[in-house]
């Protein structure tokens, strides 16, 4: 069973337009609401590939309670940590092109209450699962060094940990060994303090974060693939995607994915690299279910491609 952990929940609606025209009213083509948050599309696509999951989240107001609902019409169980504050709504723009143009809302602000309500929601679950995984931003009210309170009660209850952050977040919790850190190139570039102009760049950049403390890392890097470096070595994983209809979510399911399959190894790497090909070529924030995957069309290797430049290099 996977546990996922998602502070700043929120329900994503997604519009689909002809074309994106500042200054008019424009007419959208679809339209969805999904339930959002990085760690609750990794329990979507936990729950779509047929594997119970818990989402843990502070829920508040009449937004919250519709997020409770996907969630259950997910077959997800939520663990909602009751919030004065109400859910944040975000809303994405899609252009036929695939271009996104994203609208995040702030979010409520956590009292140290719920933020300590939050962590006990966690710990009362942590015996039964088989990974706890934590996902995105801190709202407001939360420190920098709340992941790292999580990741080490986690710890202490025997599970294991993945997590998914940035910033000041990702950096306070790595001398707490985080078995698995998932960041993006931008991510990774920032976590270190320098660009990534190649995949050789972003191999040096997670061997850096493990040193920090990161049992293993697993790095999106956008088109080019995905990077995994752990304690056996390094390995680099692509695949092939003819159409790109929208990214939202496909890093949170290339880390379900992981997960799923085990969170270690090249195999692992595989199936990871085959959710996040197949959530791409889905609308809005839809999660891939088995039928979704093409393992036959991505390759896994040892041996990294060190100096091929990076598609999308980092500032």
């Amino acid at each position: 069973m996977i546990l996922t952990v998602t502070p700043n929940p929120s329900l994503d609606r997604t519009y689909e337009l002809p074309r994106l025209t500042r200054g008019s009213v424009l007419r959208a083509t679809d339209d969805r609401v999904d339930p959002g948050g990085k760690g609750i599309n990794v329990s979507r696509a936990v729950a779509a590939a047929g594997h119970r999951t818990i989402a843990v989240a502070p829920l508040g107001g009449p937004e919250g309670a519709l997020l409770a609902r996907l969630l259950g019409e997910h077959g997800i169980e939520a663990a909602g940590v009751p919030i004065a504050g109400s859910t944040r709504i975000n809303v994405t723009l899609v252009e036929p092109d695939g271009t996104l143009t994203k609208v995040n809302a702030v979010g409520p602000e956590i009292t140290e209450a719920e933020a300590e309500a939050l962590l006990d929601a966690v710990q009362s679950r942590s015996a039964a699962t088989d990974w706890i995984a934590c996902c995105g931003s801190l709202p407001r009210g939360l420190p920098p060094q709340w992941y790292a309170e999580l990741v080490a009660r986690s710890h202490r209850a025997g599970a294991l940990i993945a997590l998914d952050t940035s910033g000041a977040a990702l950096t306070a919790a790595l001398p707490e060994h985080p078995d698995v850190i998932k960041p993006n190139a931008q991510e990774l570039a920032g976590a270190v303090g320098r660009p990534l102009a190649t995949v050789g760049d972003a191999v040096k950049a997670a061997e850096e974060l493990r040193g920090r403390g990161a049992r293993s890392v697993l790095a999106s890097l956008g088109a080019d693939g995905q990077l995994l470096v752990d304690g056996t070595g390094a390995y680099f994983g692509s695949a092939r995607v003819d159409v790109v209809r929208s990214n939202v979510g496909a890093g949170d399911a290339s880390l379900a994915g992981f997960l799923a399959a085990g969170g270690s190894g090249q195999g692992a790497l595989a199936v990871a690299v085959a959710h996040g090909a197949a959530a791409v070529q889905l609308p809005g924030s839809v999660m891939p279910t088995p039928a979704d995957l093409d393992l036959s069309a991505v390759t896994t290797t040892a041996e990294i491609p060190l100096d091929r430049p990076l598609m999308e290099p980092t500032s």
